[in-house]
């Protein structure tokens, strides 16, 4: 049975259509940051955040992604294997929704993966299809952040890790440097405050389009043991748009 992710305005006609423009290679960068800067300085560009997102080549990407990770079912149950049946029904009203501002995500399962330390971090699974919207974010949103980050930054980005991380710190050793800082905020996912990092997306992103979904997957909501319970604060670990990207039940 197809399982179908509610979009609030069940047979809304579309009219819509997503743009059919492929962004390939360097122009897709190009195209990224010029837009985001327009943005960010008032101008209204031709193509905004959310066109990118949207735009028909972005979308197959992020499924494919979605699809060959391989990934657990959500609340909903949908499997991976279902996903190119849905949006073959149901893809332009899924943009539509997006656009229109009528799209929900659903509450994200959670699973308990114990720690080394004998404790235990909680991780959100969402649905497929929900998936496949953030990853769609973050192929847009990733390169633009990117731009911001520190250059002694290894951790969950993209052409850069631990190994690159230790030859930093072998570099560090070399130059005579002998003691190491180690640092760590106690459930730092789970208590972030939703307002304050709004704040800080806005600092980087003026797309409100954009900055509304990501929102609306920060209160998503988690469902545990049956019963869904709003999310005040926290980012659900696990999402596409957390810093976990492959978390253990993704295998």
């Amino acid at each position: 049975m197809q399982r179908k992710q509610n979009t609030e305005k069940a047979g809304y006609p579309v009219e819509d259509r997503v743009e059919l423009e492929g962004i390939q290679g360097a122009q897709s960068d190009v195209i990224r940051k010029t837009a985001n800067t327009d943005i960010a300085i008032g101008v209204k560009p031709e193509r905004s955040l959310l066109d990118m997102i949207l735009n028909v080549d972005n979308m197959f990407n992020a499924s494919e992604r979605v699809i060959s990770n391989k990934g657990a079912s959500g609340i909903d149950g949908m499997t991976v294997g279902e996903l190119n049946k849905y949006l073959i029904k149901n893809y332009l009203e899924l943009c539509a929704s997006i656009r229109g501002g009528w799209y929900k995500p659903k509450a994200v399962k959670r699973v308990e993966i114990p720690k080394s330390d004998g404790g235990i971090r909680l991780l959100g699974v969402p649905t497929v299809i929900d998936r496949m919207v953030q990853q769609a974010m973050v192929q847009v949103l990733q390169p633009i952040f990117e731009q911001t980050f520190s250059d002694n930054s290894y951790g969950f980005r993209p052409k850069r890790n631990a190994h690159q991380a230790i030859q930093r710190a072998k570099k560090y050793y070399e130059e005579g440097y002998r003691y190491v800082v180690d640092l760590d905020l106690e459930k730092y996912f789970d208590t972030v405050n939703h307002d304050l990092l709004i704040k800080m997306v806005r600092e980087t992103i003026r797309d409100e389009s954009v900055i509304a979904l990501i929102r609306k997957f920060l209160k998503s909501g988690v469902m545990i043991e049956g019963l869904v319970s709003q999310t005040e604060q926290g980012t659900p670990q696990g999402g596409l748009c957390s810093t976990i990207h492959n978390p253990p039940y993704a295998q």
